[in-house]
């Protein structure tokens, strides 16, 4: 039996805001709003770029990034993984939008080339690709 494709994935973040996150998502990153609402009560949105899909709600709960999470087995440092084909020239454009790295363009221990970016509700997102 043959598999079907799955082409895409969409990592589903709380957010305080969804105005300001879906701001943050077209402004600095770049990213198509696909979907904002309902209505003008806007709570719920769909970022998209390429593949690459975010939806973000508010309910009314403060955020809990991977990072900020009491565990107790290593690190679980990303909320989301994306991947770029040229990460450099994605840096590239993204510095010239004044994005701020929190962690810049390099390549790693885990054999990946990209760097991290915070957004407004303190996600860590990873654009890169293996060596």
């Amino acid at each position: 039996m043959t598999k079907t494709e799955i082409s895409g994935i969409a990592p589903f973040f709380i957010v305080r805001n969804v105005p300001a996150a879906l701001s943050f998502y077209h402004d600095y990153l770049g990213f198509d709003i696909t979907f904002q609402g309902p209505g003008d009560d806007i709570f719920f949105g769909i970022v998209q770029r390429g593949a690459a899909m975010i939806m973000l709600k508010d309910i009314g709960v403060e955020p809990v990034p991977n990072y900020t999470r009491d565990i107790k087995k290593g690190i679980a440092r990303w909320d989301a993984y994306l991947y770029v084909p040229d990460p450099d020239a994605l840096a590239e454009e993204f510095a010239s939008r004044n994005v701020a790295f929190f962690r810049p363009l390099a390549n790693d221990d885990d054999g990946l080339r990209g760097f991290e970016v915070k957004d407004a509700d303190g996600y860590l997102l990873y654009f890169g690709r293996v060596l």
